[in-house]
């Protein structure tokens, strides 16, 4: 059995105990957490204190109930949606920040970033810049006394006249803030009165129910729906179209679609040019749902990008691109996208590294499990484990691939489709090269790359796509096995289709594809064979005129 990576949360988990063993504060941890795993700030607390989403929504509520005016009812969902904002999720109020101010105890601040702070109005900023100072510890006031006896609370740059009852905590000066801010904000260093039952705290009106006329109550009260509608008229605005979005979402579709028999270069120079219409859309002011569709779309072309990187011999620049795929696609905590760019991690480094394939295909399995793109998943570990000499392993995933497709599975990506499905030819092309790979199963792979060839031949089923450059390495390693099985002229017929490629459609796949075949044409089988020697020609001049060839004499580099 390959060793298997521990997953995204154990990292996460022994990153922070060995943090707390050096004697990190939980503030620092989070810091750390945040330039490792690129987590929003409030995410990143939570996992510095090692709660899950529950556990960290029961002390939320646990905390509210001791506060008088606690009104929480959080949940494990809700919670992870506040985290995720503005990427997506839910945007938190002021007095929930607070709330989790005090479960975290940090400053209020120290739970938004530049990505908040720019979708915060600028009313809320002003009372966000309000809050300072250091958190109220669990169990202890957090009250200092000022000349004259007065209470002044460390959250808040003014002080207060009156006592600070133990009820009275971040959400609670927070409320008061949000409160006075409502209609006309108090001037700075103004005393104000904190809210409690039958008491009114708005702008500069202050005292107790009855000093307050039914005139004044209604024009607080229209004054507050006011506010509402022109948040809301704010909120409304939105500087992309629905007929943008999806002339973007059309063209990501297409390039998938067209890449699967299409010329890799001029296609990588198409896709870069639609991702930087999706870079300046997201630079405009979004809707959340809109943020959420464009990331989406930008992962899905960073990893097409990727596939295509690869093609074209520039395997450091498809992990790259793999790599930003991957924080776009964690930014909108999207599984089967984020297990996709693990089957990309793991094809990249089939070649060089298998041990490691192997393990990002496990990691990508932890996100899906289930379908077509689980089924490739179980093939990549398959190869892999097939490369570095571990057959049972390899035919255990094997097999785990042929359960994994019965089990019926749809999500947006295969909506997608193109280089996102995963056909049945494809399925059973990655069987039959696993089994070349291992010694004594040239039956089983033969069939599987027969059967991977008929179904090519046969042509897409419902709701599939094949890939002419899946199609073609099928080829050459259904050739390896007919050699195996001294089958010369079966081999020719079998390698014809790809010897007789373009140039312009010769990815960097296909020569390592042929070593295999030469090899075996160098076994003293076949010495003295002038149909042996022909074949081994003829692969020698296509390996020596492909598509890299091309680019080089263009001068043009892949990059990110």
């Amino acid at each position: 059995m390959p060793s298997r990576k521990p997953s995204t949360r154990a990292e996460q988990r022994q990153l922070c105990e060995r943090m707390r063993g050096l004697g990190m504060n939980h503030r620092e941890i989070a810091a750390e957490m945040s330039r490792s795993y690129r987590l929003r700030p409030r995410g990143a607390l939570r996992i510095a204190w090692g709660w899950t989403l529950d556990e960290a929504a029961a002390r939320y509520n646990a905390h509210s109930a001791a506060d008088p005016e606690g009104r929480a009812s959080m949940r494990g969902t809700r919670l992870g949606e506040y985290e995720t904002w503005p990427f997506g999720g839910r945007k938190p109020s002021l007095i929930v920040l607070g709330l989790l101010a005090e479960i975290y105890r940090v400053p209020v601040l120290d739970l938004v970033d530049i990505h908040d702070r720019g979708r915060f109005s600028p009313r809320e900023l002003l009372l966000l810049s309000k809050t300072t100072g250091s958190p109220r510890p669990h169990g202890a006031e957090e009250t200092a006394i000022a000349a004259g006896g007065q209470v002044i609370s460390p959250l808040v740059d003014r002080p207060d006249p009156r006592p600070v009852s133990p009820g009275q905590s971040s959400r609670a000066v927070l409320a008061r803030l949000v409160l006075n801010d409502a209609v006309t904000p108090a001037p700075r260093h103004a005393t104000t009165t904190l809210t409690e039952p039958g008491n009114f705290a708005y702008g500069r009106i202050q005292g107790s129910e009855p000093e307050l006329s039914g005139t004044a109550i209604l024009h607080e009260v229209m004054m507050a729906a006011h506010e509402g509608s022109e948040h809301a008229e704010r909120a409304e605005r939105r500087d992309i179209g629905e007929t943008t979005l999806e002339q973007i979402r059309a063209d990501v579709i297409r390039l998938s679609h067209d890449y699967m028999t299409g010329e890799p270069w001029p296609l990588f120079q198409e896709m870069r040019r639609v991702r930087a219409r999706i870079h300046a859309a997201l630079d405009r002011r979004l809707w959340p749902r809109d943020e959420t569709e464009l990331y989406f779309l930008l992962a899905v072309l960073n990893a097409l990008m990727a596939v295509a990187a690869k093609d074209l011999g520039s395997p450091r620049a498809a992990e790259e691109l793999v790599r930003s795929g991957w924080a776009f696609a964690v930014l909108i905590d999207n599984r089967p996208l984020m297990a996709q760019l693990r089957v990309g991690m793991s094809g990249i480094a089939y070649w060089s590294r298998p041990r490691q394939s192997a393990q990002y295909a496990a990691n990508g399995l932890e996100y899906l499990s289930a379908g077509p793109n689980g089924a490739q998943l179980h093939l990549m570990h398959a190869r892999a484990a097939a490369r570095f000499g571990d057959a049972n392993e390899a035919r255990r995933a094997i097999a785990a691939a042929s359960d994994a497709r019965e089990h019926r599975h749809e999500d947006d990506l295969l909506e997608i489709g193109g280089e996102f499905g995963y056909s049945r030819a494809t399925q059973h092309y990655h069987a039959g090269s696993t089994l070349v790979e291992i010694p004594d199963a040239e039956d089983d792979a033969l069939t599987e790359l027969e059967l991977a060839a008929e179904l090519y031949a046969a042509g897409p089923e419902p709701g599939e796509d094949h890939s002419k450059h899946a199609e073609m390495i099928a080829r050459i390693d259904l050739g390896t096995a007919q050699l195996r099985a001294s089958r010369l002229d079966a081999a020719t017929s079998a390698l014809a289709p790809v010897l007789a490629l373009p140039r312009n459609k010769r990815i960097d796949s296909l020569p390592q594809r042929f070593g295999r075949v030469r090899a075996e044409l160098a076994d003293p089988r076949y010495h003295g064979s002038g149909q042996a020697r022909e074949l081994d020609e003829r692969i020698e001049h296509f390996c020596s005129e492909t598509i890299l060839g091309d680019l080089r004499e263009l001068g043009a580099p892949v990059g990110s």
